[in-house]
């Protein structure tokens, strides 16, 4: 659904999704789930997740001190259950030729299989259910085109939910407007570069560039591999809008924000919402991989529920036990009367559900109600503003929108502003969900059970965050100053204030224009480093702060000289490489571009310790991203050979000698869309997993999960759809006539044995001309795969080669429909580090 066009905020009709079976200690299901033998009824396979029974204590990471520590702990003991736990059910999937995606927050494996296979893997002590892949709808959206407007004309006013709760008098009273929080959400994605939202992001570098890694992922793929935010929906920018927006939008203006996109349009798969929880507790780089628990946001809003939820309660559990308050929307299936229309996991007991009210303080006739049905607990939680809320929208433009998904981001914003406000109260889950209850304006509607206090209709009643500000411990140090440059005088903006304890960062903001910072500390000794781009790095150590107290210090920072650095670029075969981009990251030094020859020149960089970024033009082929640190101090020649790319298994390609095989034995394959299964002289390992046997196509694939059926459109890699768990040589429309022929070829002895699958004078369905020769290598020693090209008629212009794992989540594309395959060349894929 395009950012510009409206989206309803009334319930679709979708089906029921089921009932659960609670708590990890479930018995073995011997009854098939309802929904998995519906989804079965419709047809022979289908996807379904293998719900594992033990589960981490994570008692421990509540205990720790900093919220990087906390979030650390969770995530270290969460990976630890779910590696040694899922290990024998790996063994026993991949023995069978079955692909799975394990998934660690909730200790549960997803697998494509038939009936049979679900009622087997249900049978075993360690599971404790076999349940379906669901969808969950993103709250719709009630709204119209006129509601779509460009600008606002009222920017210093605050939208009336922001002053509804109080908001606007927390920022003058406490000068507090979220500072040092972090919030995210899962959503649809994030317009990243909206005017009312670029200010506030993480991955704003405050010099016009910007860094996605640890601030954005996308577990759904809608957004491309640029790793640049997007949002096809408008849903997550808006709600976005309504935590941090600027100029009277946002709750907490002040705070920063990150976002995982775990919704593909409308609606939010099981899988995306997994990796999108996983990335909330511990961030990664674009790639997924490198997780950096230390950078998970404080708060993450989800404005997305359905009638219940298969283990999204295991997510909530451990995101609350890293310290990182979660609000979730309670539905819009109410009609103001009827009670249990709240959703999950909003309705579930260990999440924070939210219902909605209008601006003249009635409950709003979509909201839903209490008791849950999923474990009958009182929900919603809290009732924020939801009828007719102005946020951002996609195109630079602001929207209308009505929803739960609208008044839980209001909580989210609060939240940020009491801990900003309170920083005593940060990661403490408990204890905020109880001021949030303390500061709430009670509601007397008890048609659907409660009391006056707290009731299924309103929950606690309506928000007011600044009461519960006015009643949290009001214990914080403030620590303020300005920062200048030593030799004018003149205010720094955009200078990064940090403050550590024992080793963690606990907090950081940064200067405004006038060069002035504020930062709102729990009692404690604390070191403080400040840096800038162009100045020296400045610290103060041993900072003690007692309650209440505020201190200043200011800091004239010293700038430092410029230098320039140089260098060439070489592929990953060494050769010079023309147009690569050349970055240092985070500075304001302008992006270069390496000529004909490979060389580059940053002409004026500051003294400092940076990163230098190169990134190869397209096509990417097999020539990776370097990264690596670089102290400038002089003039600096700093050559940079890409390495190559990988996958997250760990494998990586590279340009090969041609040496080419001629096969000597023939395969019975022939036709359009043919395939047949062949024996192999030696296991072959994909993705850590040995086979005896491969099916080979028409189509110019290797297929090691099962034998191939059907007539699957080549796409880019990974694809979560089949087929998986291949090696495509030349994956294109093919076909085998009476002038083409496949065949192997088995070489060498034991232990050192190649064999090569050899397509022969292949034609092209789709009417290309000319014929295709070309194959794929197998090596015994290393278990590297090689795929050579004698003739390619249209240099690959349509087909896909690489690489792909069992589940669908893993892969290493070498190209997809680009004309970059030449005759007489050869493609090496070296075995992943985790074979």
């Amino acid at each position: 659904m395009g950012g510009s066009r409206p989206v309803r905020d009334r319930p679709a009709h979708r089906p029921p999704l089921p009932a659960v079976a609670a708590g990890p200690t479930a018995a073995p299901t011997t009854t098939p789930d309802p929904a998995l033998s519906r989804a079965f009824a419709k047809s022979d396979k289908t996807s379904f997740f293998v719900v594992l029974k033990d589960r981490p204590d994570l008692s421990g990471a509540r205990g720790r001190s900093s919220h990087a520590a906390r979030a650390g702990n969770a995530f270290e003991k969460l990976r630890a259950t779910a590696d040694t736990t899922q290990a024998p059910l790996r063994a026993w999937l991949d023995k069978r030729k079955v692909g799975h995606q394990d998934y660690w927050i909730a200790n549960t494996v997803q697998v494509t299989g038939d009936k049979e296979l679900a009622a087997t893997l249900a049978a075993r002590s360690d599971v404790a259910r076999v349940v379906p892949d669901h969808h969950y709808a993103l709250d719709d959206i009630e709204t119209s085109d006129a509601r779509v407007t460009a600008s606002r004309t009222d920017a210093d006013t605050p939208e009336w939910g922001v002053a509804d709760i109080g908001a606007d008098k927390v920022w003058k009273r406490y000068e507090d407007r979220g500072e040092g929080i972090v919030i995210a959400n899962v959503d649809s994605g994030v317009q990243y570069d909206h005017p009312g939202l670029v200010g506030s992001y993480r991955g704003n570098n405050g010099d016009g560039s910007f860094t996605h890694d640890y601030n954005w992922y996308d577990a759904t793929g809608q957004c491309g591999t640029s790793g640049v935010p997007c949002d096809n929906n408008g849903h997550g920018t808006h709600t976005m809008g309504t935590m941090v927006g600027a100029n009277g939008i946002g709750v907490a203006p002040g705070a920063r924000w990150i976002a995982a996109k775990g919704c593909e349009t409308s609606s939010c798969s099981d899988a995306s919402l997994l990796k999108a929880g996983q990335w909330i507790l511990a961030p990664t780089d674009h790639n997924g991989q490198n997780p950096r628990p230390d950078l998970a946001p404080d708060i993450v809003n989800n404005s997305w529920g359905g009638d219940d939820t298969t283990f999204y309660q295991d997510i909530v559990e451990a995101w609350n036990a890293a310290g990182i308050f979660e609000a979730f929307a309670a539905g819009n299936d109410g009609d103001g009367t009827t009670c249990s229309t709240a959703h999950a996991p909003g309705s579930q007991a260990p999440a924070y559900g939210i219902g909605a009210y209008d601006s003249g303080g009635r409950i709003a006739s979509f909201s839903g109600f209490g008791p849950s049905l999923v474990d009958g607990s009182a929900k919603p939680d809290l009732a924020a503003p939801g009828v007719d809320v102005r946020s951002t929208w996609p195109g630079s433009a602001y929207n209308v929108e009505s929803g739960t998904s609208m008044a839980t981001p209001h909580v989210a914003g609060a939240v940020a502003l009491l801990w900003s406000a309170a920083p005593s109260l940060a990661g403490d889950i408990d204890a905020t969900r109880a001021l949030l209850a303390e500061g709430a304006r009670d509601v007397d509607d008890t048609h659907c059970g409660g009391t006056a206090a707290r009731n299924n209709v309103w929950g606690e009643g309506k928000l007011d965050i600044l009461a519960s500000v006015d009643k949290a411990p009001h214990t914080a140090a403030t620590l303020t100053g300005t920062v200048t440059a030593g030799t004018t005088g003149a205010p720094l903006g955009g200078v990064t204030v940090e403050a550590t304890r024992d080793g963690h960062a606990v907090r950081s903001v940064t200067t405004g224009s006038e060069g002035t910072y504020r930062l709102s500390l729990a009692p404690g000794t604390y070191d403080l480093r400040l840096s800038g781009y162009g100045y020296a790095s400045a610290t103060a150590t041993g900072l003690a702060l007692g309650e209440n107290q505020a201190l200043g210090r200011d800091f004239a920072l010293t700038a430092v000289a410029a230098h320039k650095i140089t260098g060439t670029v070489r592929d990953v075969t060494g050769k010079p490489l023309a147009g690569a981009d050349v970055s240092l990251d985070g500075t304001p030094v302008p992006a270069v571009t390496t000529d004909a020859r490979g060389t580059y020149e940053l002409p004026a960089v500051a003294e400092g310790t940076y990163t230098l970024t190169v990134r190869p033009a397209a096509p990417v082929l097999c020539d990776g991203v370097s990264s690596g640190t670089v102290a400038v101090t002089a003039d600096l020649k700093r050559d940079v050979r890409l390495p190559a790319r990988s996958d997250a298994f760990g494998h990586t390609c590279a340009p090969a000698a041609y040496s080419w095989i001629d096969g000597t034995k023939k395969v019975p394959l022939s036709g359009d869309e043919d395939a047949t299964t062949i024996k192999l002289p030696f296991p072959v390992k994909l993705y850590g997993v040995p086979y005896s046997t491969t099916s080979v196509t028409t189509n110019g694939m290797l297929d090691f999960l099962a034998p191939r059926v059907g007539d699957y459109a080549n796409t880019d890699l990974p694809t979560a759809h089949d087929p998986n768990g291949f090696v495509a040589a030349l994956w294109d429309d093919l076909v085998l006539d009476k002038k083409s022929s496949v065949k192997t070829a088995t070489s060498g002895t034991k232990g050192a044995r190649t064999f090569a699958v050899v397509w022969d004078n292949v034609a092209y369905a789709t009417g290309t001309a000319g014929r295709a020769t070309f194959e794929v290598v197998l090596d015994e020693a290393s278990g590297a795969v090689t795929t050579q090209y004698r003739t390619v008629p249209d240099h690959g212009a349509g087909a896909t080669v690489g690489l792909q794992d069992q589940s669908g989540g893993d892969a290493l594309a070498y190209s997809f429909n680009q004309p970059v395959l030449t005759d007489g060349s050869a493609v090496r894929f070296t075995q992943g580090a985790k074979g």
